[in-house]
């Protein structure tokens, strides 16, 4: 069967996150899976005993399905520790269909969770450098994500001020959040980004993501069995994905990332368009991530996305809202933030999303990246309306 046989085939019937930023304090990254898993299962309205497939990536664990699953008290017959940085959840997605599909598994849990800024904001388990890339001592990750965006600001005209725009944008949105951590702390301004702290040029503090605990669990099933259930079906329309490079200097070109392939990919299952995506949900671990991955999925053409993010456009009452709950610049970043895409996703398509909800929602792009902009993830989800 080809993957286009895939389409529509399995649904996400539980979302929900941990205890988030402050408030998770306290708890280990195994207490905030356990949260997380435990609000999703009330969620999907089964039972743990019905999981027999589980998806887990970690930066704590080096066998984390088998870690996971014994605090869980889960005994899953079809395991799948796939990590490829922050977008494998939304890789699981695709393989959790494809093994309901292949009967592997009826009922897959997605999870992760981690307590990066109880650890010191440090990553886990940092990444050893090239010797050709350690010889500049390039600050990891941010230094990496820097040239993509000096590259994009040679090349195409780019701005700070653009990219600050992309700040600007998540901050609005968290403040229609309660859970985001910037919630409550006001609107940011493009002046504000520009004058915070060089962290490595172009990127200043309020150009990279926030670093906060926190956790989140995602079910799917097939779409079968998530008509019975209680909670609304976000069906996978499409998904796809692909890593060009490991790290930033083998990266092809630093100003295309391999999104280029993941969403044409899961547009093509999907049989859509980026003009039939209602909001979009994208790992903007940098300012420079959105710019990139708008251009790639199709949204506005190359070299364009510094002018398509600007003037409000990606904010709340703009042609395109993007990082509806505020993303990893304004509402949680805890080391890998793929997960928290599905669930924001999930939740716009089901019209939960109080004071942020998008109106007449039926399709919802999430796209996940890990590394230095070196994986790419991208799925399409849908209401019963966008099966056709």
């Amino acid at each position: 069967m080809s993957s286009t046989g895939l389409r529509g085939r399995a649904a996400v019937v539980g979302v929900a996150e941990s205890d988030l930023g402050l408030v998770a304090e306290g708890l280990t990254h195994f207490d905030l899976i356990g949260q997380a898993t435990a609000r999703a299962l009330k969620d999907a309205g089964i039972a743990k005993s019905e999981i027999d497939g589980f998806f887990c990536a970690s930066s704590y664990l080096p066998m984390p399905t088998m870690d996971v699953a014994e605090y869980l008290g889960i005994r899953p017959r079809y395991s799948d520790s796939s990590n490829i940085g922050g977008s494998s959840f939304v890789s699981h997605l695709l393989h959790a269909a494809a093994a309901i599909e292949a009967g592997l598994c009826t009922t897959a849990l997605i999870a992760y969770g981690s307590t990066q800024r109880s650890d010191g904001g440090r990553l886990v388990s940092p990444t050893k450098l090239l010797p050709w890339e350690d010889a500049y001592r390039p600050r990891y990750p941010v230094s990496m994500y820097a040239l993509a965006a000096s590259r994009h600001m040679h090349e195409y005209g780019t701005t700070r001020e653009q990219l600050a725009e992309v700040a600007v944008a998540a901050r609005a949105w968290a403040q229609l959040n309660p859970a985001a951590f910037t919630h409550g702390k006001g609107p940011l301004t493009v002046a504000e980004v520009l004058g915070s702290q060089m962290i490595s040029y172009p990127l200043t503090s309020k150009d990279c993501c926030l670093v906060t605990d926190g956790g989140g669990a995602v079910i799917v099933t097939s779409a079968e069995r998530a008509r019975d259930l209680r909670a609304k079906p976000a069906y996978l329309l499409g998904a796809g994905e692909a890593h060009w490079h490991r790290s930033i200097s083998q990266m092809p070109d630093l100003t295309t990332t391999a999104a280029a392939d993941s969403g044409r990919r899961a547009f093509e299952m999907a049989g859509l368009k980026p003009a039939d995506v209602d909001v979009v949900q994208l790992y903007d671990a940098f300012t420079i991530n959105p710019v990139l991955f708008l251009e790639d999925l199709g949204f506005c053409a190359k070299g364009e996305g510094g002018a398509f993010v600007s003037g409000g456009r990606i904010a709340p009452g703009g042609e395109l809202p993007v990082n509806t709950n505020g993303g990893g610049l304004a509402y949680c970043h805890p080391g890998m933030y793929g997960i928290f895409l599905i669930i924001e996703a999930v939740r716009q398509l089901r019209g939960e999303a109080g004071a942020r909800q998008q109106p007449n929602t039926h399709v919802a792009l999430v796209n996940g990246n890990g590394g230095v902009l070196s994986s790419q993830a991208t799925a399409l989800l849908g209401t019963a309306d966008a099966l056709g």
